[in-house]
C-alpha cells in the first residue's frame, strides 16, 4: 500500500530513541504470592517517584531509574498487603524476589479476596508499545498504520485511518493523556491516505481497545486509542535525521526535576518524485513544516506537570483521476493546525489521586476541487478532572471523573466562482461525568462496573451509558476468560450537524457492544480469541437528493457488526525473532446517511489477515522486518448495475520490508533505515469513482481508486548525539 511520503516524518527519531533510553540503575525481579505463584499486574515503584513498572503474566518486572541514594521500593496489588523494602541506588543492577500476603475480608459466610488480575482495558485490549510502532514494516512509525496490523481493523488504503469492526473512521476516538484529540490525523483529501499527527516518540505507551471499553471514554461507537505521553526525558540528547523526503532536528534537555524537548522538521517530496515516478500529476508536491515543544516538571514528592504544543503547516496540489477529466481533476489543499495541552497528576490524601488537564485545538483547512472552494475552521477546548481511590476498600476501588468540551465549527462552500458562498456551522457545548469501580469477588473473579452520562447542547439531549466487564482466571498458568457489555453514544459528525442541528428529532448515534474473550499469555507467547456483536441504532439518515434540508435528517438508521478476532504473538520460539499473526472476520451491514437500504459498508472487508515479523541479526547489528497483509474484496456502488453496493473490488495484498542497521558515526549512535512498501508491486484497487450523470450511451463512466504509486521507498540516516555515555550497537532497535 502506498502512503504519501511527506507524512513519514515521525520515523526520523523513532528507532534511535529506543536505544538511548538506559538510565543509571536497573531494578528487576519477581512478585509472587505466599504459595509461590506469580502475581501479574502488581505495581512496583520507588516511593515518592514515578519510576516503576507493572509485573507481567509471570510476575516479572524490570525498570531503570536515575534516582540515587536510599529509597523505599513499594509493591502494591489490589487485595494484597503492600510491601515496602529499602534499597540503595548506586548504579549497580539489583534483583529482588518479593512476596505479597493476601488480604481477606469476611462478609457473612462469603470470603472475598482480590485476584491477581483486573477486568480493565489492559487485560481485554491489545497493548502495542511504541517500539512496535517504530519497527513494524510498512507502518513508517505511524501509530495508526501499526494498529492496522492488529485484529479487528480493516485496511482502507485510500484513507489511512482506523476502521474497526465494521465501523467508520469517525467511530474511533483517540485520547492523549486522558484528553480527547480533535484532529488526530494530518489533513488529506479523498484517495490520499492520512497519517497520525503525532510521533510515536511522544508516547511511553498506548492501548488499543476494540470494544467494551471503560466508562472513562465517550464519543466512540467502535474503538478507543489511549495514548500516554512520556514523563521526564531520561537524558540530554540531540537528534539529527536526514531523510529521503526531508530533514528534522531535535533536542531534549534533562534537568534535575524537569526536562524540555524541542523538535523542528521540514518535508518536501519534490526531489523524491523526480526519482520515483508517480501515477498522478502533482502540480505542487506535498510539503510540510512543523515544530513542537514538550515541558515536564516534577511537582512536590510525586506530582507531575506536563505541557505540550505543536504547530503544523502542509499543502499540496495535484490532478486526481476522475471521470470526465482527461488529465485528472485539479485538487489543492492547504492546512494549518495548532495543538496545546497541559496536564497534572498527583497523589492526594487518604488514598485519593488526581489527574486533570486541558487541551485546545485550532484546525483551519482550505480545499479547492476544480472550481469549488471549501474552507473549514474547527476550534475546540476540552477540560477533564479524574479522581481515583485505590484504597476505597480492600476488594474494590473507585474512580470518578468529569469532562467538558466546547467546540465551534464553521464551513464556507462555493460551487463555482459565480455562485453565492454558502456558510454553515454549529457551536457545541458538551459535558460528561462518569463513575467506575473495580471489584474483586475472589482470587479468580473480578468485575468492573461503570456508568457514563453526557449532555449535548447542540442536540439538546442527554444519555446514560452503563458499562460492565468481568474477568475469570482459568485453571492453568496465564489463561483468562472475560466478557464485556456496554452502551456507547456519539454525536453525529460535523458534516451532519451542520444541517441536522435544526431538526429537534436528531439524537445521539448509539452502539451496544457484547464480547467474550479468551486470552493466554505464557513464556512470551500470547493467544487471544475474541467474539463480538455490535448493534447500531439511531444512525443519521438524510435525503441524498436534498442534503441541505434539515428536516430531511432523521435518527432512524440501524446496523450491526459481528465477528471473530484472532491474535497470536511469539517472542520465544526462535532467538531474536518476534512475530505476530492477526486475523479478523466481520459480518457488517448498516443503513445510514444516504443509504436507500441496509448494505455492506464500502469500508469493510469480511476477512483481514496480517503477519508481522522482526528478526535481530546480532552479528550484523541489523534488524530486518516484514509485514504481509491481506484483505478480502470490499463493496462499492456501481450505478450501471441494479442493486446497492453490489460491486466488489479485487482483494488487497501487500508485502512490505524494512531494515535498520545500527552503527556509530564519530562515536554517536547512528541508524541507517531502509524500507519499501508493496515490494511485489501489486495493483491494489480501493474502489471506483463514477460520473454524476450518464454519457451518451447511458452508462456512468468510472475510474479506479488506486495509490499514487505502486511502491513507496524510504531511506533515513538517524543520528543521536549523547555525550553522557557511549553508543550501544549491540542492542536491537525495538
Amino acid at each position: 500500500m502506498n502512503r504519501p511520503l511527506f507524512l513519514a516524518l515521525p520515523l526520523l527519531l523513532a528507532t534511535s530513541a529506543v536505544v538511548a533510553q538506559n538510565t543509571t540503575t536497573t531494578l528487576s525481579g519477581t512478585v509472587r504470592d505466599a504459595a509461590g505463584q506469580p502475581l501479574p499486574g502488581a505495581n512496583v515503584f520507588l516511593k515518592t517517584t514515578f519510576d516503576g513498572a507493572t509485573t507481567d503474566s509471570l510476575g516479572r518486572f524490570r525498570f531503570t531509574t536515575r534516582q540515587t541514594g536510599p529509597l523505599p521500593l513499594l509493591v502494591t496489588l489490589l487485595g494484597y498487603q503492600p510491601q515496602e523494602q529499602p534499597v540503595t541506588l548506586d548504579g549497580q543492577a539489583q534483583r529482588f524476589a518479593l512476596t505479597l500476603k493476601e488480604v481477606r475480608n469476611q462478609l457473612g459466610d462469603v470470603t472475598i479476596t482480590a485476584g491477581a488480575f483486573v477486568a480493565s482495558e489492559e487485560s481485554r485490549s491489545t497493548v502495542l508499545g511504541t517500539r512496535d510502532v517504530q519497527t513494524t514494516a510498512g507502518a513508517l512509525a505511524d501509530v495508526n498504520a501499526a494498529l492496522n496490523t492488529l485484529p479487528g481493523t480493516t485496511r482502507n488504503g485510500e484513507e489511512g485511518k482506523l476502521f474497526v469492526r465494521g465501523g467508520a473512521a469517525s467511530e474511533t476516538r483517540q485520547y492523549l493523556d486522558g484528553l480527547p484529540l480533535q484532529s488526530p490525523y494530518n489533513a488529506s483529501v479523498s484517495g490520499i491516505p492520512a497519517r497520525g499527527r503525532f510521533s510515536p516518540q511522544l508516547f511511553k505507551g498506548m492501548v488499543f481497545s476494540t470494544g467494551g471499553y471503560s466508562a472513562e471514554y465517550g464519543q466512540a461507537l467502535s474503538a478507543v486509542v489511549g495514548l500516554s505521553s512520556v514523563d521526564l526525558a531520561p537524558e540530554t540528547q540531540t537528534g539529527i535525521s536526514l531523510l529521503s523526503v526531508g530533514l528534522s532536528l531535535s533536542h531534549q534537555q534533562r534537568f534535575e526535576r524537569s526536562s524540555v524537548a524541542v523538535t523542528g522538521d521540514y518535508v518536501n517530496l519534490q526531489p523524491y518524485y523526480r526519482v520515483v515516478p508517480q501515477s498522478w500529476g502533482w502540480q505542487v508536491a506535498p510539503r510540510s513544516a512543523g515544530g513542537s515543544v514538550a515541558w515536564r516538571q516534577r511537582v512536590g514528592e510525586a506530582g507531575m506537570a506536563k505541557a505540550y504544543g505543536a504547530v503544523t503547516q502542509q499543502e499540496f496540489a495535484l490532478r486526481q483521476p476522475m471521470p470526465g477529466y482527461e488529465n485528472g481533476m485539479p485538487v489543492a489543499l492547504r492546512n494549518n493546525n495548532q495543538y496545546l495541552n497541559a496536564t497534572f497528576r498527583s497523589p492526594l490524601r487518604r488514598g485519593w489521586s488526581l489527574q486533570t488537564g486541558v487541551a485546545g485545538t485550532r484546525d483551519e483547512q482550505t480545499i479547492r476541487p476544480d472550481q469549488q472552494y471549501l474552507h473549514e475552521l474547527e476550534q475546540s477546548l476540552v477540560g477533564r478532572v479524574v479522581l481515583t481511590n485505590d484504597s476505597a476498600g480492600t476488594y474494590f476501588n473507585l474512580k470518578l471523573g468529569t469532562e467538558a468540551v466546547g467546540q465551534q465549527f464553521r464551513q464556507q462552500f462555493q460551487a463555482t466562482p459565480e455562485e453565492l458562498m454558502r456558510r454553515t456551522g454549529f457551536t457545541e457545548a458538551r459535558v460528561a461525568g462518569f463513575a467506575e469501580s473495580d471489584m474483586a469477588f475472589s482470587n479468580r473473579l473480578v468485575a468492573r462496573a461503570g456508568l457514563r452520562g453526557e449532555y449535548s447542547r447542540v442536540l439538546g439531549r442527554w444519555n446514560a451509558a452503563p458499562r460492565l466487564a468481568l474477568a475469570y482466571q482459568l485453571p492453568g498458568e496465564g489463561s483468562q476468560l472475560s466478557a464485556a457489555y456496554g452502551l456507547f453514544y456519539q454525536t453525529p459528525t460535523n458534516d451532519l450537524l451542520r444541517f441536522g442541528q435544526y431538526n429537534d428529532a436528531l439524537r445521539f448515534e448509539r452502539a451496544a457492544h457484547y464480547l467474550v474473550t479468551y486470552q493466554r499469555i505464557k513464556n512470551d507467547r500470547t493467544l487471544r480469541l475474541e467474539a463480538y456483536q455490535k448493534t447500531y441504532g439511531q444512525l443519521v439518515r438524510y435525503d441524498a437528493l436534498n442534503p441541505y434540508n434539515p428536516f430531511g435528517y432523521a435518527s432512524t438508521g440501524r446496523g450491526h457488526a459481528r465477528g471473530l478476532d484472532v491474535f497470536f504473538r511469539d517472542k520465544k520460539t526462535v532467538k531474536g525473532l518476534d512475530y505476530w499473526v492477526s486475523y479478523g472476520l466481520v459480518d457488517a451491514r448498516r443503513q445510514q446517511r444516504q443509504d436507500p437500504v441496509a448494505a455492506v459498508p464500502t469500508f469493510v472487508s469480511r476477512h483481514n489477515a496480517t503477519v508481522v515479523g522482526k528478526y535481530w541479526i546480532h552479528r550484523l547489528h541489523t534488524l530486518v522486518g516484514a509485514t504481509a497483509s491481506y484483505a478480502s474484496p470490499r463493496a462499492y456502488h456501481d450505478p450501471n448495475r441494479p442493486g446497492y453496493n453490489q460491486g466488489r473490488t479485487p482483494s488487497y495484498q501487500d508485502l512490505s520490508l524494512n531494515l535498520s542497521y545500527v552503527t556509530t558515526l564519530r562515536k554517536h549512535l547512528t541508524i541507517v533505515h531502509l524500507s519499501c512498501s508493496n515490494v511485489l508491486g501489486r495493483d491494489n484497487v480501493f474502489g471506483y469513482r463514477y460520473a454524476a450523470t450518464p454519457d451518451a450511451t447511458g452508462l456512468y463512466q468510472g475510474v479506479a481508486v488506486t495509490p499514487a504509486a505502486p511502491r513507496m521507498l524510504f531511506a533515513g540516516l538517524l543520528i543521536s548525539i549523547n555525550k553522557q555515555r557511549p553508543a550501544d550497537t549491540e542492542t536491537a532497535p525495538e
